[in-house]
């Protein structure tokens, strides 16, 4: 049978590994690997994306730097 899995997945695709039981992405990742992630996250506010620059510029209305609607001639 390992010949006919290997020829299905070939002709139509792996089945993605990477949906739980309910359909929801879940990445299976070692408990490590997120605690390494966790701690980057907080030595360095810059890695957070929830303090990036364009997403604060974003909600505070700012202009898109190279923004052509913005140029005034």
């Amino acid at each position: 049978m390992g010949i006919l899995k290997t020829l299905g997945d070939f002709l139509f695709g792996k089945d993605p590994d990477i949906f739980d039981e309910n359909g929801r992405v879940r990445h299976n990742f070692p408990e490590s690997k997120w605690e390494k992630w966790n701690d980057r996250l907080n030595a360095n506010p810059e890695y957070d994306w929830r303090n990036h620059v364009a997403k604060e510029n974003a909600l505070r209305g700012a202009e898109k730097p190279g923004d052509k609607s913005s140029n005034k001639h």
